[in-house]
């Protein structure tokens, strides 16, 4: 049986799953986080991972208390079936559909169900994603009624109850930053400003005011005028 007051955390390093793992640290007993190696180009933030989950112990003795295990998936599957502006080195552009280049068709939903399994097998009752309907890239892997159908599926395909937790849903790049003021203070949003990894382009060479990155590819456009937003309504 899942523990109700358990949580399993999709952690990628970046921003919006820092603050998701911060959200779900202060609310849950036992928290795990699960990240994902599918050949992204900005495999940078798989090393900033690690990192990020250290100083989060460091930051606050009863997150660290919280804090159990990491898994980390290697599955390349999605760099063989096409090439992506995540996973090919191709312009970053907007296809023909209307989506962006950046969009890895089902990686969400590949990661879920697999958070899933993970969630199933550790007795973990709830499922945290950093997906967001509000400030997106125009991935349709992130809306809310994506997760509620999937939640369905994951349940009827494994007769339990899990329960995905979008915290960021509604939330604008500026909230978010908020949120992590609220949850963490200073030292949290500090934390993300230098260790988390965004950039698309898997640039870290660059420390801007908002955090590391290329500077022009959509991740850091968005960071840069959500993180603008919050300074300014502070």
């Amino acid at each position: 049986m899942a523990q109700e007051n358990s949580a399993l955390v999709v952690f990628s390093g970046g921003q919006d799953s820092t603050t998701c793992l911060a959200w779900a640290l202060s609310r849950f007993e036992r928290v795990e986080t699960i990240g994902f190696d599918y050949g992204q180009r900005h495999a940078v933030e798989l090393s900033c991972r690690s990192v990020v989950l250290e100083r989060l112990r460091a930051l606050r003795p009863d997150w660290a208390g919280k804090l159990g295990g990491d898994a980390l998936l290697s599955m390349d599957v999605f760099r063989q079936l096409g090439e992506t502006a995540l996973t090919h080195d191709v312009a970053i552009s907007m296809n023909e559909n209307g989506l962006p280049s950046t969009f890895v068709p089902g990686r969400n939903l590949v990661f879920l169900t697999l958070a899933g399994a993970q969630a199933y097998r550790r007795g973990i009752k709830r499922i945290v994603t950093g997906v967001c309907e509000t400030d997106f890239s125009g991935y349709p892997d992130c809306r809310d009624d994506t997760m509620k159908a999937l939640q369905v599926a994951l349940n009827l395909g494994m007769q339990t109850r899990l329960v995905i937790d979008t915290p960021l849903m509604w939330r604008t790049k500026a909230q978010t930053w908020k949120l992590a003021l609220k949850l963490g203070g200073a030292a949290l949003v500090e934390l993300i400003l230098e260790h988390t990894h965004t950039c698309y382009r898997g640039e870290r060479g660059e420390r801007h005011t908002w955090g590391y990155g290329c500077g022009d590819c959509p991740a850091c456009l968005l960071r840069a005028k959500g993180y603008a937003e919050y300074l300014r309504d502070e």
